[in-house]
């Protein structure tokens, strides 16, 4: 009887062009976005506010970490081997879908370079990934590349790798996050309440409170997630890594307490994982606002998210653009 393991390619079995698209569409329907909620703490008012929704932008809305969760969920067929992922770079929110829209991704390497080896450990090499979602009707929702870092196969000989992994994504134009605003109604935005002062550049809000880390597998199996790292504690090396996106998540979720008024996040600049995150671990972050730019009656805020574990250790640093009334 044959044998066939499952589990992913090793680095040394991917090639440049190789393409990953056998994800399952995922329908972002209600129950998953209120299973995603309970564990992260969206607070994006057009996720919860359906007649508000409704009026602002013609149905309702799905949060931004919700939609981004699942996206990148759906590019683990590639990294379901991962023993971290280092970066996130030129990730746009093209279009903000609603419930009821269905996500398809399909993530094509772009990069490889193995790492230098060392006695003792299993040799590891980077590949840079791109990433691409569309819709049920094919239009863009999201493009970003990430990188990812995987073993080699048991005996696999020196892959000769050597990409420069700084140059991914470096000969595209910057994302401009204005190009990226939705067609949303501002005024039904903020008809009938009071919108708070906008922040200005230089200001910095912590969060006092921290939010501990909960439902960590539960997230990675909501969002499509195979990453073996969030799901089996020997491949985590005893313990489960938290899944990246749970912690911009959270992240998020404090912006939401700090900035109340946000409509949504429009792209990443970059997003670096500084530190692992485990289940328990509880999280704060500090945001410091570089630059306020006003687009058609709207505001975007470019943030930066300081994230840090337990009070001490740094665990996440994002930087994005989000959309202000």
């Amino acid at each position: 009887m044959s044998v066939t393991q499952v589990g992913g390619p090793y680095f040394d079995e991917l090639e440049i062009g190789q393409v990953f698209d056998a994800a399952p569409g995922c329908t972002l329907t209600e129950g998953r976005a209120a299973q995603h909620q309970s564990i992260v703490g969206d607070r994006w008012r057009l996720a919860l506010d359906d007649h508000l929704a409704r009026s602002v932008a013609g149905g309702v809305v799905a949060g931004p970490s919700f939609v981004t969760n699942t996206a990148i969920g759906q590019t683990t067929l590639v990294t379901q081997r991962v023993r971290a992922n280092l970066f996130y770079r030129r990730f746009a929110l093209l279009r903000q879908p609603l419930i009821g829209d269905t996500l398809r991704t399909t993530t094509t390497v772009v990069g490889l370079r193995e790492n230098a080896r060392r006695e003792g450990r299993p040799p590891t090499g980077l590949a840079a990934l791109h990433m691409q979602t569309v819709d049920q009707e094919g239009r863009a929702v999201i493009d970003f590349f990430r990188c990812a870092m995987l073993p080699l196969s048991p005996g696999a000989a020196p892959t000769g790798r050597a990409d420069d992994l700084d140059a991914i994504g470096a000969d595209l134009p910057p994302i401009d996050p204005a190009a990226l605003i939705p067609p949303w109604d501002r005024a039904a935005f903020v008809a009938g309440r009071t919108v708070g002062v906008l922040p200005e550049a230089g200001e910095v809000f912590e969060v006092a409170t921290g939010d501990v880390v909960s439902s960590a597998p539960e997230l990675a199996r909501l969002t499509l997630n195979v990453a073996a790292v969030h799901h089996d504690r020997f491949a985590g090396g005893g313990q489960r890594l938290v899944y990246g996106g749970h912690t911009i998540a959270i992240a998020a979720s404090q912006l939401t307490r700090a900035l109340p008024d946000l409509a949504t996040i429009l792209a990443w600049d970059s997003c670096d994982h500084t530190g692992p995150v485990h289940e328990g671990d509880t999280l704060t972050t500090r945001f410091t606002v570089a630059k306020v730019t006003p687009v058609a009656g709207w505001q975007v805020l470019d943030l930066r998210a300081e994230v840090t574990a337990d009070g001490e250790r740094p665990v996440l640093d994002w930087r994005f653009s989000a959309l202000a009334p």
